[in-house]
């Protein structure tokens, strides 16, 4: 999963940052290997790299000092596009997503948690921990070294959280919880099925495959989730489960990252074109907030507890 480089220095430096997070993001899914073998071995493709990465997703708390208004200062910077605001309501969440400066990087979608919106208790909880960051951690790093940008989107931003702080938040707010714990970890990275060669580029084959071979799914709302124009098909897997360390030595099974797939199809007017003449352009662009709402629950306890 690594991006070109000699496309300008900024290009070459946003490579690195994505190298960075792909790299940890890889070990700490053991589904993203996985899915690599088996596509490898079903000759699909011959190594990671060939594989199309859709988009990546960060999560974040809206809170002063950090949130997507910090976080995305990071990928304007290396020039990405912010393009369309959604908002979950009963999550309690918005979210916007980023167009890449070339081709070969992956959208991003960054979504906020409105802590506002939550209990007292859970307000207090959050802040206790995040108003330990006084000013915006991104003004404090050298956004031209990209080792650093893919050391601090792996860093603790706040102390290590109590198990009972993480249990309550659970209850309230899963979304909550897997922030105050995970931070800015990647939250998922996203496989293009449509650029698979034929019998794997349609999501309802892939699906089977990675079924086939042992991949639990997220069903939240089925196990496709499908836009009502019907051009942008998505699916994930459950969240791996991890041993987290808490506070006080305490360990306890939390929900960690995921994969997720999305089959874009190509737009009415483009349909004309013939398979191998069509492009980035032709095919349905942006997300769809009712297919987001249910992959976020590729976290919850809901899924990842699911037989």
């Amino acid at each position: 999963m690594l991006y070109f480089h000699g496309m300008g220095n900024k290009l070459n430096e946003l490579s690195i940052v994505m190298d960075a997070l792909m790299s940890k993001y890889a070990e700490r899914v053991p589904d993203v290997s996985k899915i690599v073998k088996d596509l490898i071995g079903e000759g699909v493709v011959q190594d990671a790299s060939e594989i199309s990465n859709d988009h990546i997703a960060f999560r974040t708390m809206g809170v002063p000092h950090l949130g997507i208004a910090s976080l995305e200062k990071i990928f304007l910077y290396y020039g990405y596009t912010k393009k369309d605001h959604y908002v979950f309501e009963s999550k309690k969440l918005d979210a916007y997503w980023y167009a890449p400066p070339a081709e070969e990087f992956p959208r991003i979608f960054i979504s906020e948690l409105r802590v506002e919106k939550l209990s007292p208790e859970a307000q207090n909880i959050i802040q206790s921990y995040t108003n330990e960051v006084t000013s915006d951690p991104v003004d404090n790093i050298n956004l031209n070294d990209p080792h650093i940008v893919g050391a601090f989107l792996h860093q603790s931003l706040w102390r290590i959280p109590t198990l009972s702080d993480y249990l309550q938040l659970l209850n309230e707010s899963e979304y909550a919880a897997w922030v105050i714990y995970n931070r800015y970890y990647l939250n998922h990275y996203t496989i293009s099925v449509h650029y698979l060669k034929d019998g794997f580029n349609q999501l309802t084959q892939f699906n089977a495959f990675l079924e086939k071979n042992g991949i639990k799914l997220n069903d939240a709302g089925g196990k496709i989730k499908v836009s009502p124009d019907g051009l942008l098909l998505q699916s994930s897997t459950v969240a791996q489960v991890l041993e987290a360390n808490f506070a006080n030595e305490e360990k306890h099974h939390i929900a960690g990252s995921y994969v997720e797939f999305a089959e874009r199809r190509v737009l009415p007017e483009f349909a004309h074109l013939p398979e191998h003449e069509r492009k980035r352009e032709h095919l349905r662009e942006g997300f769809e907030a009712n297919n987001a709402d249910k992959i976020f629950e590729s976290t919850f306890t809901t899924q990842i507890n699911r037989k």
